[in-house]
């Protein structure tokens, strides 16, 4: 039995641009919001690192979707980019459905963190599972 590497190529450049798509959304996550997540990580706030991951995530499974998908790399960043718009929207309506959301992070309340969290995961799995080619 061969084994082939041939793939290889490929699977290192998407494998790649995911993981600079990924730092994309959380950099741009983390100016989204009022609070300092990596500060209140780092301080040992489990609120914020629930939210966070959560919204890690909820980004990274259509992300994956989209790479699963994708003809080329634009066109994978292209679904990626509405991944990351539907995410936002997703925390835009978390901050609407839970008032002092930040305030709340900030102070290691588990229950706002579990549901923003909740809300990131739900969109991104609703969102891969909306991609087709």
């Amino acid at each position: 039995m061969a084994i082939s590497m041939a793939g290889l190529p490929a699977f290192l450049l998407y494998f790649v641009v995911g993981c600079a798509l990924i730092a994309a959304f959380a950099a741009i996550y983390l100016r989204m919001t009022a609070h300092d997540e990596i500060a209140l990580i780092r301080g040992g706030n489990l609120s914020a690192a629930i939210a966070f991951g959560g919204n890690l995530v909820g980004f990274a499974v259509p992300l994956e979707k989209a790479i699963a998908q994708a003809s080329s790399i634009p066109d994978c960043v292209l679904w990626a980019i509405a991944a990351m718009i539907i995410q936002f929207g997703a925390y835009g309506l978390a901050r609407i459905l839970i008032p002092d959301l930040s305030r709340k992070i900030e102070e290691d309340r588990l229950p706002s963190a579990a549901m923003l969290a909740v809300v990131a995961v739900i969109s991104g799995t609703l969102a891969a599972a909306s991609m087709t080619v």
